[in-house]
């Protein structure tokens, strides 16, 4: 059998939980366990992928899927010459019963022509990680895990281009501005972003803005005008106090959820709701 492995990035979240197997000499090359979890005893990782983000669509219900995106694994399992397989309940019962152990829980399971899946959710350390296991009784067994998180966005706006954008539409919305779920201190990602912010202001000395706050439509409306008006705040402190922008070029205003630009139905969509706007006064 080929053994072959897609080696990306090494996922590390918590410590093991399930104890009845740790590593195999069969295992592909780079190959390990998620930190979250070991394997079935006389298994080896055949293939293997990990990638710093991506998205799976989790069953969550006959016919409905929860797509999550994030820190994605990808475990393919098969047992050693000799071992005696164990059926697909009983895999599926093992993850079923670690992740209980620390407090998740099972989204969904299902049987369909013999083999078993299941869904677990788990929050550990304050980060939601996404489980689904595939147990035929045929020697082996799949994991696909994501550990749920906002992609970072790499790539910013240039101020020229933010510039061109508010001169044609007298807005434009920013995204690489981060901050914690349900706070407005700004993170350090988001330096490149509010430099460009100040060049284009120091290209064009008389253009006034008006900072303008967006999120999404999940919680209380008058909790999301007061979030998203802070965090328009944090950024024109930001501009302010450490760029040397002149406060009076500058004007918060927290638009809550009232002015999406996707549907608030999806993931993809809230995270494109959840942005800063600059608006030519």
């Amino acid at each position: 059998m080929v053994k072959r492995c897609m080696y990306v990035w090494l996922l590390c979240l918590v410590p093991s939980i399930l104890t009845f197997a740790v590593s195999d000499p069969n295992d592909c090359e780079g190959c390990k366990d998620p930190a979250l979890f070991s394997r079935m005893p006389g298994f080896y990782i055949s293939e293997y992928q990990e990638l710093d983000f991506s998205r799976y669509s989790f069953p969550v219900g006959y016919d409905r899927v929860q797509v999550v995106e994030g820190q994605y694994t990808y475990l393919d399992y098969y047992a050693n010459d000799g071992v005696k397989y164990p059926s697909g309940m009983q895999i599926v019962a093992n993850y079923k019963n670690a992740v209980k152990s620390i407090g998740g829980e099972t989204v969904y399971e299902f049987e369909d022509g013999g083999t078993q899946y299941i869904t677990l959710k788990v929050v550990k350390n304050n980060v939601e990680v996404w489980v689904y296991v595939e147990g035929p009784s045929n020697g082996m067994y799949k994991v696909f895990l994501v550990e749920k998180q906002a992609m970072k966005q790499d790539i910013v706006a240039s101020a020229d281009s933010l510039l061109g954008a508010i001169r044609q539409t007298g807005r434009v919305a920013v995204y690489g501005i981060y901050f914690d779920t349900a706070k407005s201190d700004l993170k350090p990602d988001s330096e490149p972003t509010l430099k460009e912010i100040a060049k284009l202001l120091k290209t064009d000395p008389k253009l006034k803005l008006y900072v303008v706050g967006h999120t999404d439509n999940q919680g209380a409306f008058d909790y999301n005008l007061t979030l998203s008006n802070a965090r328009a705040n944090a950024v024109i402190q930001a501009l302010t106090g450490k760029y040397g922008v002149a406060v009076s070029r500058l004007t918060p205003f927290g638009a809550g959820p009232t002015s999406p630009v996707a549907s608030n139905s999806s993931e993809e969509g809230r995270a494109l709701n959840r942005r800063v706007e600059l608006v030519a006064q």
